[in-house]
């Protein structure tokens, strides 16, 4: 049997550098956060303006943060925008593919074939193509963290949202076919599936009293997650305490799958 010979420094994050596209704001932000909480240099790519407030808390963590705008739809960026954490640090340890979007929601009939390419380019297409560029340094090094944001709708129909639904779906799929590719070089690919959460893109969702109480009766924790909830998950797949787990998609959702 082996030796019992855990410690909590199998969540450090010290001396690792990191990527998380949407990373400086809503959830990219919170992930970015973790990161930087558990040690690691994070570089938050976005196409989004640096506000400077992910800059902020990052660096009173002690660690290095750059922002880099990229637009990760647009060919040769994805490439870039991995080159420059590997330029910058001298290598990219871990990847979390975050940034998505949701630009309508709407009946089947009336969704259009523009709205589709545009979520499916960048909530699945650029996930796949950064994964891609990093797992070349990955490989190289023998070592790598990818964790891919899914959804609840990963596992449900999405109604009105077929996009949406299809893109988490095709998450988990990617998830599972790239880990049993990569972990031979001791690489592991995992995503986080998060629930209801209290950002600025739900907040009309939750003004609107009907649907708030809808969404909470389905929600065992009767609350909205915050984005402090899913920040363990991060450090946890991102660390060297999750070597051994690979392909798995974490719920972090109050158990709404549950109920």
């Amino acid at each position: 049997m082996d030796p019992i010979d855990f410690n909590m420094g199998f969540f450090s994050l010290k001396g690792k550098n990191a990527v998380v596209t949407g990373g400086n704001s809503g959830l990219g932000q919170a992930f970015s956060v973790a990161l930087a909480k558990g040690g690691a240099n994070v570089m938050a790519a976005s196409i989004m303006d640096d506000d400077g407030e992910t800059r902020q808390w990052v660096k009173e963590c002690g660690v290095a943060y750059k922002y880099i705008y990229g637009d990760i739809t647009a060919e040769g960026e994805c490439k870039r925008i991995v080159d420059e954490c590997v330029n910058t640090w001298g290598s990219i340890d871990i990847l979390v593919n975050c940034a998505g979007i949701c630009i309508n929601v709407e009946d089947v009939t009336k969704f259009t074939r523009k709205e589709w390419d545009q979520m499916v380019s960048v909530n699945l297409t650029a996930a796949f193509e950064m994964t891609h560029e990093a797992c070349k340094h990955m490989i190289e090094q023998k070592s790598g963290k990818v964790v891919n944001i899914a959804s609840l709708y990963s596992f449900l129909g999405g109604q009105w949202s077929p996009a949406y639904a299809a893109t988490k779906h095709g998450i988990v799929g990617l998830t599972k076919s790239m880990c049993d590719e990569l972990a031979q070089f001791n690489i592991q690919v995992n995503a986080i599936a998060p629930g209801y959460f209290a950002t600025q893109l739900t907040e009309k969702t939750r003004s609107d009293e009907k649907m708030n109480a809808k969404i909470l009766s389905h929600i065992p924790a009767n609350r909205w997650g915050w984005t402090a909830d899913l920040m363990g998950a991060c450090v946890f797949l991102s660390s060297d305490a999750s070597n051994y787990v690979n392909g798995t998609v974490l719920t972090v959702d109050g158990g709404y799958l549950m109920r």
